[in-house]
């Protein structure tokens, strides 16, 4: 998993016109892509997101775990430079994920975010206008084979009820992966919401990306309980975290063979 070979070249914020950045897409009308579309438009107007501020110690507490995790898994794999690889996050929400990894070194001109909800694209293309983010379906990437070096997914899959969709999704972020390249998972093993989300378990990402090298890891301390005692005590939250079986995430980096 470490024989990444830098690209080429870097990509530049200008459309090209085989790969256009502003070209549009349409969700479908009916089926899953329309019921993910549903659940978070719902979720964002009911305030749902105020729960994942920073000013919550509890969110802040997940999202330093997060950052720890993960920047150990890149490491253990020889990731370390990342000024040279192209990235792409499926599901890039309005562009949070595409930014932290600009401060961990990625260059901005060689990230590509998609995400299905539009208000999200015009979100982080408002943010950070340099950033190449689009409205488009995960399960039909807008793309050429071998595109990028490492794809990212978090917590995309549990949003994805349907068995058939999960699989198209997985089938694209693979074939736009190159060969040796990385795809980096961080899901929900466990889910209190089993109408509108489903967990993933390594299993059944192994059997999502035949063949691929698989590093996982169990991680982040139980969200709900985070955000009752971060606030109160840290050091608690640092303890229990340390015990698996109070640990709701999966990371895993698979390697494209």
């Amino acid at each position: 998993m470490t024989d990444l070979k830098p690209p080429s070249g870097a990509m530049n914020c200008a459309p090209t016109a085989s790969d256009p950045v502003g070209a549009q897409f349409i969700a479908p009308a009916g089926g899953e892509a329309e019921r993910i579309t549903n659940y978070y438009q719902h979720r964002e107007a009911s305030g749902f997101a105020r729960r994942y501020s920073l000013f919550q110690r509890g969110s802040l507490f997940r999202m330093q775990h997060f950052e720890r995790d993960l920047l150990a898994a890149l490491a253990r794999h020889g990731l370390t430079s990342l000024d040279q690889y192209r990235i792409l996050d499926v599901g890039c929400s309005d562009g949070g994920f595409l930014r932290r990894l600009v401060s961990w070194g990625a260059g901005p001109t060689l990230l590509v975010g998609v995400d299905l909800l539009e208000d999200r694209v015009a979100a982080a293309r408002r943010i950070e206008p340099c950033l190449d983010v689009r409205h488009a379906d995960a399960s039909a990437l807008p793309f050429d084979d071998a595109s990028f070096d490492l794809v990212c997914q978090l917590t995309v899959f549990t949003s994805i009820l349907d068995d058939g969709m999960r699989r198209a999704v997985a089938r694209e972020m693979a074939r736009v992966l190159r060969p040796g390249g990385v795809v980096v998972s961080y899901d929900f093993r466990v889910t209190r919401d089993r109408r509108n989300t489903r967990p993933l378990r390594t299993a059944e990402l192994i059997a999502l990306f035949p063949g691929f090298t698989v590093d996982a890891r169990r991680v982040t301390l139980i969200p709900p309980l985070a955000r009752v005692l971060a606030g109160r005590s840290w050091i608690l939250c640092e303890l229990l975290e340390a015990i698996p079986l109070l640990r709701t995430h999966e990371l895993v980096l698979l390697g494209k063979p």
